[in-house]
């Protein structure tokens, strides 16, 4: 009986973490405003595909401040990528735009990118690195959320042997952020 109870929690602290993310990112999407007629931005070698549903306007505007290099813009559209919330659904899309904002220090970038290492989705799979960019995501997180970054970030330590940790550390200490626009 008790064991069950540990387990629900977990689901339950998982379930309400992924229920707040969804939650910020539509409150973000539906605040952001644009500026009519504005070309979308160029992300890598094409241009951006259209999006569906009522994410237009503010997807362009979230495309416009990403473009710019603002970090939470850009984690923001990682995520839209990942799930496919208003644009396609395009992994390694979501990953460049997660590693932007994550290599300007932001904790939600990192722990995504951490996430996206974990999973292997859009990006070779390798556990050593999803603990370095958890690890970051943890050290940077705001105290609502660090308890739930160090959870994952030490289930996926569970994961390394102590050469692959040693690694994991080394390259989250060594790491500097590239400073935000």
């Amino acid at each position: 009986m008790g064991g069950n109870s540990g387990r629900k929690s977990k689901r339950r602290s998982t379930a309400s973490f992924a229920a707040c993310v969804l939650v910020n990112s539509v409150v973000f999407l539906a605040a952001a405003g644009s500026a009519a007629g504005e070309p979308q931005p160029r992300f890598g070698s094409g241009p951006v595909l259209p999006v569906r549903g009522g994410y237009d306007a503010a997807t362009r505007a979230l495309f416009t401040q990403a473009a710019r290099g603002n970090p939470r813009a850009q984690a923001r559209l990682g995520f839209m990528y990942e799930y496919g919330r208003g644009v396609p659904q395009n992994y390694v899309t979501a990953v460049r735009w997660y590693q932007a904002a994550a290599e300007q220090g932001d904790a939600s970038g990192q722990y995504f990118l951490g996430m996206m290492f974990e999973k292997g989705h859009g990006v070779p799979q390798s556990d050593t690195l999803a603990y370095m960019w958890l690890n970051l995501a943890t050290s940077h997180a705001e105290p609502r959320v660090r308890d739930y970054f160090a959870h994952i970030r030490d289930a996926v330590a569970n994961k390394l042997s102590p050469a692959q940790m040693g690694d994991a550390q080394w390259l989250a200490l060594s790491f500097t952020p590239k400073n935000a626009p």
